[in-house]
């Protein structure tokens, strides 16, 4: 039943089966169910159950078994006290898990339709701190989950433990070998999009009421965490330190997201 009092209503979604953004997990189930061809699925079974679908995703000749949960947003997998290692995938409308495992891989639908963007904190110490004077790359170590226009915020080690160089990712050329690490990487081009000549230093984000308390920042930014959630926090104070910058990061404002 179409809600007639309400003042507003989800984006409107171009190209797509459903007029309006879900608002709920089965308009996730829906959309999901117009893009499983483009993932190459085989869906054998959607039930009521824990995995909610389980699906073969076609590789190189064989087929893959792919368990799938379906939610509105990516963190009810925790909320619902779902098994991580039960499953594969996390088919949402918008990720916001931070801490998701590594293991899972998320979908977020929103980006399939050309809406939003996340934003990952990406550690970077000697040799790889050539980001310095660099503009571009045509192939450049990502975090596992990045998708193309997606925003990187590298974070430098010791000794400057701040963020000060910001990328966007152009592409995903998938894993290859990576140069830093044995076996392979998820790769992609990346493209300078401002640098902060005021950064953000970790006793900056300790100090801060709400991002103290991301996990990122608890953690002593280990990993490659996505900080989607924190971005309007640190959009703010990147603008209040660098106005010049506030041009160049206008199209990843956080009402963009």
């Amino acid at each position: 039943m179409i809600d007639t009092e309400s003042t507003s209503r989800a984006e409107v979604l171009e190209g797509a089966p459903l007029r309006y953004a879900p608002t709920n997990e089965l308009g996730v189930v829906f959309l999901f169910a117009h893009l499983a061809r483009k993932w190459r699925l085989r869906v054998d079974e959607v039930r009521p159950n824990f995995p909610d679908c389980v699906a073969y995703q076609k590789i190189q000749g064989k087929e893959r078994r792919i368990r799938i949960e379906f939610e509105f947003n990516s963190r009810n997998f925790k909320t619902h006290g779902h098994d991580p290692n039960q499953c594969d995938w996390i088919v949402c409308w918008e990720h916001n898990w931070p801490d998701a495992p590594a293991h899972l891989q998320i979908v977020e639908l929103r980006r399939e339709f050309g809406l939003g963007f996340n934003v990952w904190i990406v550690p970077a110490k000697d040799p790889y701190k050539e980001l310095e004077g660099m503009k571009s790359s045509p192939l450049w170590s990502l975090p596992s989950q990045c998708h193309e226009g997606d925003l990187i915020l590298y974070y430098f080690t010791r000794p400057e433990q701040s963020i000060s160089h910001i990328f966007v990712a152009e592409g995903r050329s998938g894993k290859v070998a990576a140069g830093w690490k044995k076996g392979k990487d998820v790769m992609g081009p990346i493209r300078r999009v401002c640098y902060l000549k005021s950064p953000l230093f970790l006793d900056d984000l300790r100090n801060h009421r709400v991002l103290s308390t991301a996990n990122f920042v608890r953690g002593g930014m280990q990993g490659r965490p996505n900080a989607t959630e924190y971005w309007p926090y640190l959009y703010d104070m990147i603008v209040k330190r660098n106005p010049r910058v506030e041009p160049n990061l206008r199209r990843f404002a956080p009402w963009n997201i």
